[in-house]
């Protein structure tokens, strides 16, 4: 071939490569990892990124294009390939690698715990309490006074008895852990009796026999799921038991032909033979709340004689994620000297809010104020009326919103609480003019911050009992980021 020939038929190929999808063949004109690295912005990027991040932000984007075209899963142009039209991917890959994981979320589902979405929003106190004990030295362990070390547990323990008329109290990192260790403590290598229709499974798999297994405690199941009675608790009775377990089924209810002896009683048969009654109540509502009418109340297992009492902090207290044990001080005392208090214990930030949330409590008429957790819960279905028809005046004038409407909705506690107790509410039910109800509730997921709405019968509602007055602007703007992104 003449070397005219040669040249026509190189531009021949030269003009073709850029349009042929080549698969595997195509690899051939992958950008090196250098090549990328050399373009202006990856460039400008290692100035002010830790170059290890950014370097194996490209070695991901080159190997994971090269991988999905030899496994024959993407077809691609040899312009794909080109170290330019890696870039976009690079800076995604790079910025994710450095920004903090956790994204602030508002929380528009009527969830008002939301256990997905990080149970309890904190009282301003707590945060406050939180900087505090994040940003400088702490008297954690240490007391002040006598210049020795004291325990962390003394900076909740008498705010703890003072609010529910326990003798002594003890806190470690969440209500699992508490159950945890209040078997380990007063059961290890006796057999604890748990009703049948208690044996309930708990968040994220974790189920209530699997903790007492790992207690070192045998179970054992007495009486029927709907019907237990104390002749059933009395038959199971022998030398080897050391406690009877009651749980609160907090997530679900068994309605109908029921029966189960009172927690009184219970007391009674095992105080007489020597053993304890531990009490797991899960949510552990403080607060009069009507709402709460139907959870069995702190006050009345401490009257009734119960050695361990357990409930969460991130539930219907209101605070942060923690386990709170409070009873009899020879049960109590036997979990805070178990080995397992120390690996089971509450961090200091965690403390610091508890104990911001604790004091609270101490003022009854301000703690639906000031507990954001029981603020929405108590709010006047009145003024989410008001709220929601606010924001939909705003949504509607939004460019893309199509049809939008105040509905009545149904909040939830959350957080596996009052599973059966439907919460009246009012929503924002917004249909967007091109349809796509879901293709807008996942752009504002995408959002900074995100929203979390819920679907419904074909509309995104937006839940006024998890929306906090400071949030309406920012709400407001997010729908019309992700309405603006429809159209783009």
């Amino acid at each position: 071939m003449s070397a005219s020939g040669k040249q026509e038929s190189g531009a021949r190929k030269g003009a073709g490569a850029g349009k042929a999808t080549g698969g595997k063949a195509a690899l051939r004109g992958l950008a090196a990892v250098d090549e990328v690295l050399r373009q202006p912005q990856v460039a400008a990027l290692l100035e002010t990124r830790p170059r290890a991040v950014v370097v194996d932000a490209v070695r991901a984007v080159v190997e994971r294009l090269r991988t999905e075209v030899m496994a024959g899963g993407r077809e691609v142009s040899v312009d794909e390939l080109r170290a330019e039209m890696l870039v976009p991917w690079v800076l995604r890959l790079v910025e994710a690698a450095v920004e903090p994981s956790l994204r602030r979320v508002i929380n528009a589902s009527g969830v008002v715990a939301h256990t997905n979405l990080g149970r309890s929003v904190l009282p301003e106190a707590a945060l406050a309490a939180v900087a505090r004990a994040g940003g400088s030295y702490t008297d954690l362990e240490f007391s002040l006074t006598g210049g020795e070390r004291a325990s962390r547990q003394d900076h909740v323990h008498d705010v703890l008895c003072s609010l529910t008329g326990a003798t002594d109290a003890l806190v470690v990192n969440n209500n699992a852990a508490a159950v945890l260790l209040a078997l380990a403590a007063t059961a290890r290598d006796g057999e604890v009796l748990v009703s049948r229709g208690q044996l309930v499974e708990i968040g994220d798999g974790f189920r209530i026999p699997d903790i007492l297994a790992e207690s070192g405690a045998k179970l054992v199941e007495v009486g029927t799921t709907n019907r237990t009675y104390l002749r059933d608790f009395e038959k199971a009775w022998n030398e080897r038991t050391r406690a009877v377990l009651r749980v609160h089924t907090s997530n679900y209810r068994i309605v109908g032909f029921t029966a189960e002896p009172g927690i009184a009683k219970l007391v009674e048969l095992a105080h007489a033979h020597g053993a304890v009654v531990i009490d797991d109540l899960g949510s552990g509502a403080l607060a009069d709340l009507q709402l709460f009418a139907d959870e069995p109340a702190v006050g009345d297992s401490l009257a009734a004689g119960v050695d361990v009492v357990t409930f969460s902090g991130d539930k219907m207290l209101g605070g942060p994620q923690a386990g709170l044990a409070i009873g009899a001080e020879a049960a109590i005392g036997a979990m805070r000297r178990h080995p397992l208090a120390r690996a089971l214990r509450i961090d200091k930030l965690s403390l610091a809010a508890l104990d911001a949330v604790l004091r609270l409590y101490l003022d009854p008429r301000r703690v639906f104020e000031d507990v954001p957790t029981l603020a929405m819960l108590a709010a006047p279905l009145d003024e989410l009326r008001s709220r929601a028809a606010a924001l939909r005046e705003r949504i509607a004038t939004l460019a893309g919103a199509g049809a939008v409407e105040v509905v009545d909705s149904v909040a939830r506690a959350g957080a596996g609480a009052l599973p059966v107790t439907e919460v009246p509410s009012a929503a924002v039910a917004v249909t967007p003019a091109d349809g796509d109800v879901e293709g807008l509730a996942l752009r504002l997921r995408l959002g900074d911050p995100a929203v979390v709405g819920r679907v419904h019968e074909g509309r995104l509602l937006l839940d006024l009992r998890t929306v906090r007055t400071a949030e309406t602007d920012e709400l407001v703007g997010a729908v019309q980021a992700a309405l603006s992104a429809a159209g783009a």
